[in-house]
């Protein structure tokens, strides 16, 4: 039970005693009481003036007298005109201590039978991962944790964007300018080197509207004429004709980049339990959009596009099938989107996209209501910020970004050479420092992203990520592996932390009261985030807990204390700081070391 719904409780047992009066307890508000003022939680009497037929502090004081007598888990309390400010005593704190200690699955909600998926990731197969896909992907499995905590059941899904005029354009570079060059030839991972000819078949194109507009035409008949973005086209329209030239390179250099894309999730600790290829799902949107203009609410040009009219919900005019016939992003996520409500019957659909896709979503939604499908509802962005640099925005087609695998390992060399600047790894064989190092540079690049409101943009800087204190992965994973370290020195003593031999009458510091307050709150912010869809919030929940834990620490004697009660409900009250920051930083998707 809650302390607030403790408090809830034992009011309404008073009010009985001293008024005869049954109340509801929507009509007992308790809140934590303001710093200024001394006590733990409050209760809100005014609404209970026309029971107690007296004045607020009238009332107050009558009710806390009947606590104070007859509650032994409360101390003390104070009236403040209409507020009643009440104070556990150590009976309280210890017993709610021992819950939290003893309880194997604290945090984890019960099932709610429902079921979500989270869709992210869902690069496209013309460029390896870059920054912006890292937090695309930290984020979405993030959440999809977030969801599990909070009992529901939960499917972490990739769609794969692999056909489209961007993967023609890497075929067609590579097929003019590639010579036959491999990822085994070259020694470059698939992905990378397939995003090279990207980059490659802008450099041909803008040389091509140079020279166009040198010869007289604007920039933008240039732009449309220039014969390599025809070429591109015409590769596409063969590719939706099933060529068996086309498809044979499309698979070829498609598989290049699936490895590549493979071992970067790997490095990332990152998977998923389907993916889903939009070459093998663009055709049910084509299917839905025959059903709208069945319907009469698609309409075909002239051309013979097909267009959904939304200037009557205050939007613009959108495309669903091009004049050649060939399908847009929206024509394919119609499609996904019935497949996998009707596939997997689900209660929600979070698809974790960037926020310059807003209006995508809120038209895909639109149209989806308007062919009949009352889950539309279901369906949720999670419109996060983009990622930027100290030297600004990242660019694809100028090969500008920062790659994923190579800030991956940045990230490795700065954990590996700030650990070594402490000094503190000489216990540790190489096998073992190299896992330390990887846990610690993915910890720092996990929860420097994650630690943001996803609805943020952000500024990256990878040293400072790094950084073993304040706000970050590595002073949160060092924290861990100071308390096992205590615990560690601890059972050499024969001391073991015994959560049955704590007492209810154990004296607490104020500093060990708040640190069970702090416990306690997890199961609220699990609540809170999966409410928010924002891991940012158990981040910084697993900070506050690490601070006050050295805090604590600081001022506090464990190994050194005498009485052997206390020393043994500082070891329970330790490791359950441990146990809780696991738990809280596993939703990250960060491993904390058991020694640093």
């Amino acid at each position: 039970m809650t302390p607030e719904l403790f408090i809830i409780s034992k009011a309404g047992e008073a009010i009985k005693s001293l008024y005869n009066a049954d109340v509801e307890a929507a009509s007992l508000q308790v809140q934590v009481t303001r710093k200024e003022f001394e006590g733990d939680y409050t209760l809100v009497v005014f609404p209970l003036l026309k029971v107690s037929q007296t004045g607020p502090e009238q009332t107050g004081k009558a009710i806390g007298d009947w606590l104070k007598e007859n509650v032994r888990e409360i101390s003390s309390y104070n009236v403040v005109k209409g507020f009643l400010n009440i104070s556990f005593s150590n009976v309280y704190w210890n017993t709610l201590f021992t819950e939290i200690a003893s309880s194997d699955d604290f945090g984890q909600h019960a099932p709610t039978g429902k079921t979500i998926m989270v869709e992210f990731s869902s690069p496209n197969t013309n460029k390896p991962l870059h920054l912006g896909h890292i937090r695309n992907n930290l984020l979405g499995w993030s959440v999809a944790k977030l969801l599990e905590a909070n009992g529901h059941n939960v499917m972490k899904v990739n769609l794969v964007n692999d056909r489209g005029i961007h993967i023609c354009k890497s075929m067609l570079a590579w097929l003019k300018r590639g010579n036959g060059e491999t990822p085994e030839s070259s020694g470059k991972k698939g992905d990378h080197l397939v995003g090279d000819y990207y980059v490659e078949f802008n450099n041909m194109y803008r040389e091509e509207v140079e020279k166009l507009v040198s010869a007289g035409m604007t920039k933008e008949e240039a732009e449309k004429s220039a014969p390599s973005l025809k070429e591109a086209q015409e590769m596409l329209l063969r590719w939706e004709k099933g060529d068996e030239k086309v498809v044979s390179l499309w698979k070829k250099m498609n598989g290049w980049v699936y490895e590549g894309f493979d071992k970067t999730y790997r490095d990332l600790g990152i998977s998923f339990d389907r993916t889903y290829y939009e070459s093998q799902t663009y055709l049910y949107g084509k299917a839905l959009v025959q059903k709208g203009l069945e319907m009469g609410i698609f309409e075909t040009e002239a051309d013979g596009s097909v267009w959904c009219d939304l200037t009557s919900e205050g939007l613009d005019r959108k495309l669903l099938l091009r004049g050649d016939g060939t399908s847009v992003y929206m024509t394919q996520d119609l499609g996904t989107a019935e497949q996998r409500f009707s596939e997997y019957k689900l209660d929600e659909h979070i698809y974790v996209v960037g926020n310059e896709q807003n209006y995508h979503f809120q038209v895909l939604k639109i149209i989806l209501k308007k062919l009949g499908f009352a889950w539309s509802d279901n369906i949720y962005h999670l419109s996060y910020g983009m990622v930027e640099l100290p030297q600004g925005k990242m660019k694809s087609r100028e090969g500008t970004v920062v790659d994923a695998d190579d800030l991956i390992e940045k990230m490795y060399n700065t954990a590996k050479e700030t650990s070594l600047e402490l000094g503190k790894l000489d216990q540790m064989d190489e096998e073992e420092q190299d896992r330390l190092f990887r846990m610690i540079s993915l910890g720092a690049l996990k929860y420097f992203i994650i630690k943001v409101d996803p609805k943020k943009t952000m500024l990256f800087d990878p040293k400072e990520s790094i950084d073993f204190n304040g706000n970050t992965g590595p002073f949160i994973q060092y924290t861990h592996a100071r308390i096992k370290s205590i615990l560690r020195k601890a059972a050499e003593q024969g001391l073991e932390a015994n959560v049955t031999s704590i007492s209810s009458e154990t004296s607490l510091s104020a500093k060990e009261v708040r640190i069970i307050k702090i416990l306690n709150l997890f199961p609220e912010k699990i609540t809170e985030a999966g409410n928010a869809h924002s891991p940012a919030i158990i981040a910084n929940y697993a900070y506050e807990l690490a601070k006050e834990f050295n805090q604590y620490y600081h001022d506090t004697p464990v190994l050194k204390e005498e009485n052997k009660d206390l020393l043994n409900y500082r070891l329970v009250l330790v490791a359950s700081i441990a146990r809780v920051l696991v738990k809280a930083m596993s939703i990250l998707g960060i491993t904390l070391p058991e020694r640093m």
